[in-house]
């Protein structure tokens, strides 16, 4: 599909990395599957990757975590 943000690029099968704020809280999910743009790296995740991030990004934050980083767990 084309690039909704540059506009110009592709996007390919790829891995990105997936950076979660809510308040003074940040959660890092590391080589999530996304559809990534060949021009300007922007990535879009499908409904159910999207999904399950949300749901890990949640638990992090349930636990109290103010940092965390986490492998994408599929």
């Amino acid at each position: 599909m084309k690039c909704v943000l540059c506009k110009n690029g592709q996007t390919a099968p790829g891995t990105a990395n997936v950076t979660l704020h809510r308040d003074q809280a940040s959660v890092i999910i590391k080589n999530v599957p996304a559809d990534v743009c060949q021009n300007c790296r922007e990535f879009y995740l499908a409904d159910d990757v999207a999904r399950q991030t949300t749901e890990s990004a949640e638990a992090a934050l349930a636990r109290g975590a103010e940092l965390e980083v986490q492998q994408f767990a599929a």
